[in-house]
């Protein structure tokens, strides 16, 4: 029988099983629909029923499934694919931030610093002396010139009695005025906290810079958000989330406060994500993992909704833990392997040597971190470990491996956030062990922070392996997708765009021109997969999300051109139309018009950028 007798067979047999069917609420045709399955097809048309995928094949296929009451989306060749997975992010924290005090992660001269802040400082005139002003989103790396450094002086000089209490963007560091020292009564002789650092001058006096822990010298007099402003950022956060088509995600750090508020939101069917939460485990103030995973049991007990359905929900099935800060400038809290490089020399003729520092001990001890993660997959808790520097990463492998050997050890999920910087005798251990790097793609291009902020300080050998994303996916690595908002803004597409490319911005800058290292750039279906359905992997949801196959949830997202067919760069500027999450929609932007006529078996029709 020749090709074109079997595909006619097909499409009849198909057709004569989706007769007797019930109608689709939702029917995609006409489309690139990209289904990132197991043999990354791609097909023309979709259907949803009760929020499930009931069809993905041709567009002869989905007739049968069109009635008087589905919703038929003509996609005119647009591209329609899985929503995108976020694996780690802070929701609450971003969308608190844009309710702050925020320098926008711009690039900013002292002065230009000073100025946006006094802005702020103007515009809120009637607050009391004595509450602090926190400011947001402040790009530390990128402050110019390159090196320019901050002290409570720079903060000292605005017009203002008031605290200020400045927050970097990366989220390990803040800078304090004098009046917040003194609040957070830093004297010469208090001591660096464990697992942070407050930076000091030459005669041994606090600058106002303070590193990881010693945060919260400062932080704990910011007001906690009332519960009316925590439910506003939360709604902030998934307003910013469906827009970019995000339709699940992992709180990578929460508390009580944050889920009281998506619970709210849950409860009044205004939860537009699938929303899983890590709650951390902290043993600095001498708590045992014992004590530390029962307290996140309790959390789990008092959120958690139970198994994944149509409509979306909330899961607390992860436990947040730091083996080391950042690797950048000026903080260096990233646990290495060999010291950073300090200049010997001048400015005009530097002589880059192995310095003292090879950054904090582990966050963890060895037996801590081995007895943390016992603990957790004793209680079927994923674990999720903030690892930036090599030693950090390896640290975190060698416990793992050791966890491995243990029959609770062998179904955990862990993942290690960030791995900006990964030996090289590490890069296959991570599939050895089944460990999933989650990364942040949009670092991985020239910028203040990778350049001007890491390539000196690490030499040409260790800076030539940063942000290694193609090649741990080359190595055997699953690899998933996570943002990190607010460290950086909410802009995945840009983030995919520079997974490919490994460049920056094309308004970046000439000293910010070309790609980040020799290393390879990932393959767009590597990118996609990353945040779809490798990401919900993490999130044990691959079985009903991350691609579009029957069966399978509704979650998906309409883009406003095809992620294959144009120019790398242009990755970036990926606009979604539409949000699906479940089958319902929840965000559509202008381009998804009414056709005024009726079409398709009486069905009401719409078009996408005609």
């Amino acid at each position: 029988m020749s090709r074109a007798c079997v595909l006619a067979v097909l499409l009849l047999a198909t057709a004569a099983a989706n007769a007797s069917a019930p109608a689709a609420d939702l029917v995609y045709r006409n489309g690139y629909v990209y289904t990132v399955d197991a043999r990354d097809s791609v097909q023309q048309a979709l259907a949803v029923r009760a929020g499930r995928i009931v069809y993905v094949g041709a567009n002869a296929g989905a007739q049968a499934l069109i009635g008087r009451q589905t919703r038929v989306i003509d996609l005119h060749g647009r591209m329609l694919m899985p929503g995108l997975v976020d694996a780690h992010m802070h929701p609450q924290s971003g969308g608190s931030r844009l309710l702050n005090c925020s320098l926008d992660y711009a690039r900013l001269t002292v002065p230009q610093f000073q100025a946006r802040i006094q802005a702020c400082i103007d515009r809120d005139k009637h607050a009391a002396s004595d509450r602090p002003l926190l400011v947001v989103n402040w790009f530390q790396q990128g402050m110019q010139p390159d090196g320019v450094g901050t002290t409570a002086a720079t903060l000292d000089a605005l017009k203002t009695t008031r605290p200020v209490i400045v927050r970097s963007s990366f989220g390990h560091s803040v800078q304090l005025n004098s009046r917040a020292i003194a609040l957070a009564g830093i004297r010469r002789a208090t001591p660096d906290p464990t697992g942070g650092k407050i930076v000091r001058d030459a005669h041994g006096d606090a600058t106002g810079l303070l590193e990881d822990a010693a945060q919260d010298l400062a932080m704990r007099f910011i007001p906690a958000l009332n519960a009316k402003e925590n439910l506003a950022a939360s709604s902030a956060a998934l307003k910013a989330m469906r827009r970019q088509g995000i339709t699940s995600f992992l709180d990578a750090w929460t508390d009580p406060e944050t889920m009281t508020a998506f619970t709210a939101l849950q409860r009044r069917g205004k939860l537009t994500a699938r929303a899983h939460f890590a709650v951390l485990i902290d043993l600095d103030k001498g708590a045992t993992p014992q004590a530390a995973v029962a307290e996140l049991l309790r959390q789990q007990r008092r959120f958690d909704q139970g198994p994944t359905r149509a409509a979306p929900s909330m899961q607390v099935r992860h436990a947040k833990l730091f083996m080391d800060g950042v690797i950048a400038a000026p903080a260096f809290t990233g646990a290495m392997l060999a010291p950073y490089l300090v200049n010997a020399g001048s400015d005009e003729q530097p002589d880059w040597r192995p310095g003292p520092s090879k950054g904090p001990a582990g966050y963890f001890s060895a037996q801590a971190l081995r007895s943390t993660l016992r603990e957790l997959a004793r209680n079927s808790i994923d674990p999720h470990i903030h690892a930036d520097g090599d030693r950090a990463v390896r640290e975190s492998l060698d416990a793992i491996a050791s966890l491995r050997a243990t029959g609770e050890g062998k179904h955990i999920r862990p993942a290690l956030a960030h791995a900006e910087i990964v030996d090289l005798a590490d890069y296959p251990r991570f599939a050895q062990l089944d460990v999933t790097p989650v990364l942040s793609f949009q670092w991985a291009k020239p910028a203040p922070d990778t350049v001007g902020a890491l390539k000196d300080y690490l030499g040409p050998a260790r800076y030539a392996g940063v942000e290694p994303q193609a090649v741990l996916k080359n190595a055997g690595a699953r690899i998933a997708y996570g943002s990190d908002w607010p460290v950086d803004p909410l802009d995945l597409w840009f983030a995919l765009k520079v997974a490919v490319t490994r460049t920056a911005a094309p308004d970046a800058g000439p000293e910010y021109a070309g790609r980040l290292t020799a290393q390879p750039g990932m393959t767009r279906a590597a990118a996609l997969r990353a945040a779809t359905i490798d990401a919900a992997w993490t999130l044990r949801q691959e079985a009903s999300t991350g691609s579009l196959e029957v069966g399978k949830l509704a979650d998906l997202v309409v883009l406003d051109r095809n992620v294959f067919g144009i120019p790398d760069e242009d990755i970036a500027n990926v606009t979604v139309l539409q949000t699906v999450v479940g089958g319902k929609v929840v965000y559509e932007s202008g381009q998804v018009r009414r056709k005024p006529a009726r079409s398709g078996n009486g069905a009401g029709g719409c078009v996408i950028g005609c």
